[in-house]
Formats: C-alpha cells, sequence, structure tokens
C-alpha cells in the first residue's frame, strides 16, 4: 500500500481550503484517509499552513510520498529539513544535538522572513492607504477650487456695474427723458 500525503479539497466554489492528509493513493482526493495533519488556506497573503510538524516528520520518516504541492508547504516550513538532517544523524555524519541546532537556527530565521513579509505587507497597505487618501483629497480640492472660480465668475456676471457704467446709464436715461419731452 502506497501511501501519500496529499491535499484534500474543502470549501464552496472559488473559496477553497485544504486538508493536509495522509492517505492510501488508491483512495480518491476527498474520499477516505489515514490521518488529517492540518489545513492550507491558498487565499491569504502569505498562505497560511496550519499543520502537526512532528505528525508530518514521523509519516515523512516511515515512508509516505509527498505530492508535488505539499512537498514544497512541507520544505517551506522546515520539514523536508529536519528529515535531512536526521538522515545525516542516521547515518553517523552529525549528532542529534548538531543536527537539532541547525534546525532551530533555520527555523529562527524562516520565521524571521515570514515575519517581514507580513509586516511589509501591512505597511504597503497603509502607504497605499495613505496615498489614495491624498490623491483623493488632491482631486476634492481641485474641485473645490474650480467650483469657487464658476461662483465667482457667475457673481461678477450678475453684478451691478461699478460707478463707471452708472455714469453711461445717466446720460442713456437724460436722453430718454429729453426725447419724452
Amino acid at each position: 500500500m502506497a501511501v501519500k500525503i496529499r491535499l484534500a479539497r474543502r470549501g464552496r466554489k472559488k473559496a477553497s481550503t485544504y486538508d493536509i492528509v495522509v492517505a492510501d493513493s488508491r483512495s480518491p482526493r476527498d474520499g477516505r484517509f489515514i490521518e488529517k495533519l492540518g489545513t492550507y488556506n491558498p487565499h491569504t497573503n502569505p498562505a497560511t499552513i496550519n499543520y502537526d510538524a512532528d505528525r508530518a516528520f514521523y509519516w515523512m520518516m516511515t515512508g509516505a510520498q509527498p505530492t508535488d504541492t505539499v512537498r514544497a508547504m512541507l520544505s517551506y516550513r522546515g520539514v523536508l529539513y529536519r528529515r535531512h538532517l536526521q538522515l545525516g544523524v542516521d547515518k553517523g555524519a552529525i549528532t542529534q544535538e548538531v543536527a537539532d541546532q541547525r534546525f532551530d537556527a533555520w527555523k529562527q530565521e524562516k520565521d524571521a522572513k515570514i515575519e517581514s513579509k507580513r509586516t511589509g505587507l501591512v505597511d504597503a497597505k497603509a502607504d497605499a492607504r495613505k496615498a489614495a487618501l491624498a490623491a483623493e483629497t488632491k482631486v476634492k480640492e481641485a474641485r473645490a477650487e474650480n467650483l469657487r472660480q464658476k461662483q465667482a465668475a457667475l457673481l461678477a456676471a450678475n453684478a451691478p456695474a461699478p460707478a463707471a457704467e452708472e455714469g453711461a446709464e445717466a446720460p442713456a436715461a437724460e436722453a430718454t427723458e429729453a426725447a419724452a419731452e
């Protein structure tokens, strides 16, 4: 019986999540499985991978073959590196303490990278929000200025003429009075 570590799909259309399961290779994708190791959500950034690392390591050491996607996830989270170090311990190339130190150092470095990406995405989102707000404010001010200019032009057109125009109207009024007499 060939055992695979693979994904089983859950969720609705276009909003899928996956279970990471250990299953017989002959069973259907969403069918019977031996053990559920965790979950995977590809719709978050970075993708959310929650799983039992010790059980995944156990199944890798007993010969379970991961699919390509699960292999990439296990590599990303360090299970394959841990397996590599353990094989070195089993062969006598390094001691268990050295393997544990190397894995812990790698794990801390990887967690720092993941956290920096997460904070970078949050900062980028905040910067984009500030830039959008600044652009919106600029457009709003331009519209307000344009409206002020239109209102000023309208008031200038509708306002009575200053004294120079009154002088021009006075002789015209006198001319109409003279014609009436």
